[in-house]
Order: C-alpha cells, then structure tokens, then sequence
C-alpha cells in the first residue's frame, strides 16, 4: 500500500496523528508507546469532528501548560533511553534532528545550541512521536505528498511577530514543491512541514486505486476552505502488482578526471547509500574522451551524494532529477543443487513468481568450497531456478 497526502489545507501535527487514527490505525498503539516515554501528565482525546461538512478525527493533547524550553539534545536523549520500538525511536530522532538543523540554520547557531520553543512543548513531542508511532504501525510502502499550500501573513512566536511562512517552516521545505495560497493564516506548521519532509517523497498522484481514505481534522474552522489532512492508502493500478518507488538521479561529464580517483568515488558512493553508480564511455568536445557518471540515489540522500561526486571528482557540476521507479518484489530464499544450497533472489510481480536469479557471492562460495569452475556453478543454480520457478507455477 502507498499512502497519499493530500494537503489541500496544510498540515500540522495533530492533523497528522488524526489522519492515521482515520485510516485505521488502533489509538491503543499511540497509548501503549507513548506510556514509556518520562513526559509529565497529559492525557489524549480523539474526537470525531467535522469541518465544512467533511468528517474526520481529531487528536487532542491535554496537559499543563509547559513554560520551560527544551533543548534539541534533551528531546533526542529523552528518546534515545526511551522504550520505544526500535523503528519508532530511530524515526521519532530523525524528524527532531531534522527540525534542529532548520532552526539552527534560522537561528545562526549549531543543532547541539538549538533551543525549542513551540515545537519543544508537550503537545509537539507527542504528535511526533505519535507520527513516527502510527507509520510504523500503518507500514505503507511508501509515502507520497502534494506540493503544500503556504500563506502571507505573520504568526506570534516566543519570539515575537514572524512572518509567514515561519523561518523554520520555510527552512524545513527547502527543495520541498509549494504553492501559495490565498490567507493570512498559519497553514503548515513546523512540526507538520518536519514529519512530512523526512518521511514522504513529493508529487502528483499518478493512477491508484483507493482503498481507504481518511480526513486529519484542525483545530480552526475557517470559511473559505474545510480544515482537513486528506490522505488515503491505494494500490497503483497502472503498474499492476509491480512494486514503486522514487529515486533521485545524479549525472554528470568527465573529460579530466583521474581514473584512480573515480574507483574510489564509486566505493564512497555506494559505502554513503548509492543504489546504483554506472560509468559509461563518451567522446567530448574538444575530441577529448569521456566519462558519463550516473548516480541512482534514495531521494533523501541527493544533495549529499552530490557533494560527494563534486568533492571527489573533476566535475563542477551535476544535473539532479527526480523520477519514479517499477520494480519486482523481491524475496530472498535458496535453491539445492547437487554442491549444497545456493542464495537466489525470488521476483514476484504481485503474487506472480517472475523468475530466481542467483546470488553471485553466493555461487562464488560454492564454487571455491567445492573446487569448481564458477561458471559451471552458475549454469547449475540457473537450472535449479528455473525448476523451482516451473514448480511454483504448477502448484498455482
């Protein structure tokens, strides 16, 4: 399942956390893991609501009102000897440390000095924490977002009069797709531009099949728009059982680089989270040889991995887009064959068993413990493949 945001009216913590009670998820999960968390007494309350006519759940968060700051380190030292399920912890962190980086950025100062103010509050722990609680418990496949609606205006912060969109909001969106908005009113707020960077890819919503869909309600009731987080969980219908995703792809030309240096370029990318790295040959001006690097890289990891190839090649630019991918399911699982058993990749179109390919190192292994050519390996896991394959259609 892939859960599509649509934040036609913004986005803000509580909206999410009653998105997610409204796509399914079990309040009893935020309940329990929250409980491990030294937070002073607070209580939470979910209330159905409408806003312009549309129905939806609305979180609240019931507490004494907080008067002193938390500091950055202080929130990720609170998760980080928390209970919390392990994905839950490591999510909740990342989100934090994101905002951190932004209000340092706004501030002048490092992560480690940053202090928070609004979204250090009981109510904002809570609705990331309770993000980060709910998507794991929700285990979409992936996450993907409408560009989010910003508006004119100002908004009244601990530190006085800021304009809209808030310094940290805007700092949070940076490479995010936005639009604006008529209005005067806070939209997306910090902690809601924090969750959706980290966790969602932005785009338009290509061909899907709902199969549920859910409303986040506000805490204001404005005219001119219904105050609702709209989302909803769906199949993709054009890529039938094919697994999506979106990657960012980086590219660039070398006509002067050392080939010393693209070999360890190559390792460093792939040690730093490449998916792929390819060179290609190419003929330059000048009549001078060339290479083509290509970079595939998780969307979150562009600008890094970018850097990287700027700081360790010739090259003094790079050409990034971002595109979407189709992809097989894959299964890791093994095959018998007369040496021993053998890893293979099982690739699954839905529940359709496409074909087994075996795993290199694994053939390798073989090959050496048992004194035989690789290549002989190789032909034999191929047959056992292909029988496992031919077996599994049988049985359907």
């Amino acid at each position: 399942m892939i859960l599509y945001l649509d934040p036609f009216a913004g986005i803000s913590g509580d909206m999410f956390l009653g998105l997610l009670v409204d796509l399914g998820v079990d309040v009893a999960a935020f309940e329990t893991q929250l409980a491990s968390l030294s937070l002073p007494g607070y209580r939470l309350e979910w209330r159905r609501e409408k806003r312009r006519g549309i129905a939806g759940t609305r979180c609240l968060v019931h507490g004494e009102e907080q008067t002193d700051d938390r500091t950055w380190r202080a929130i990720d030292t609170l998760l980080a000897e928390s209970s919390l399920a392990l994905p839950v912890r490591d999510l909740a962190r990342r989100i934090f440390r994101r905002l951190a980086v932004a209000e340092a950025r706004v501030h002048g100062t490092t992560p480690e000095e940053v202090h928070f103010h609004e979204v250090g509050a009981l109510d904002s722990i809570i609705d990331i924490v309770g993000a980060a609680i709910g998507l794991t418990t929700l285990a979409p496949a992936q996450i993907v977002c409408a560009p989010l609606p910003l508006t004119r205006g100002m908004v009244t912060t601990r530190h006085g009069n800021y304009p809209l969109p808030a310094p940290a909001t805007l700092a949070l969106l940076s490479g995010v797709p936005v639009q604006f908005v008529a209005g005067n009113q806070e939209l997306v707020t910090p902690t809601g531009a924090a969750i959706v960077a980290e966790v969602a890819t932005f785009g338009s919503f290509p061909p899907c099949v709902p199969a549920r869909v859910g409303y986040g309600v506000g805490s204001r009731d404005p005219e001119e728009r219904p105050n609702v987080l709209r989302g909803f969980l769906a199949q993709q219908n054009d890529a039938a059982g094919l697994e999506t995703d979106r990657v960012t792809v980086i590219e660039t030309h070398l006509d002067d680089a050392n080939p010393e240096w693209l070999g360890e370029l190559m390792e460093r990318l792939f040690d730093e989270g490449a998916l792929d790295v390819v060179f290609a040959p190419l003929q330059m001006k000048k009549n001078r040889p060339g290479v083509r690097l290509t970079v595939i890289a998780p969307t979150e990891l562009g600008t890094h991995l970018s850097r990287r190839v700027l700081y360790e090649s010739s090259a003094i630019g790079v050409r990034c887009y971002e595109t979407s991918r189709l992809k097989l399911r894959r299964v890791a699982s093994t095959v018998m064959t007369e040496l021993g058993e053998v890893q293979v990749k099982l690739l699954f179109d839905g529940t359709t068993l496409v074909r087994a390919t075996p795993e290199f190192d694994s053939c390798r292994e073989l090959a050496r413990n048992n004194g035989t050519p690789l290549p002989e390996v190789m032909r034999m896991v191929e047959r056992a493949a292909d029988q496992y394959v031919k077996h599994e259609e049988g049985e359907r």
